[in-house]
């Protein structure tokens, strides 16, 4: 049996407004849940697939600099 994790991710979050969302990842990273990292793994896909070439690179070097601190 297989569970799509990325769909049900999705699903639970459609139709959410800017501010559900943020609150979904604030929840999300503050909780500090292991089972909370998939779904945060989705959201930045989602981002990252909307995102331009200039904003992969800033969110790139944002995390480069995070990793280091």
């Amino acid at each position: 049996m297989s569970f799509n994790l990325r769909g049900a991710v999705l699903s639970n979050v459609a139709g959410s407004n800017e501010q559900q969302v943020e609150s979904t990842i604030v929840d999300a990273v503050q909780s500090g849940e292991e089972k909370m990292l998939p779904g945060l793994g989705v959201l930045f896909e989602v981002c990252w697939n909307q995102a331009s070439e200039q904003d992969k690179k800033q969110m790139v070097s944002q995390i480069t600099q995070g990793l280091k601190g």
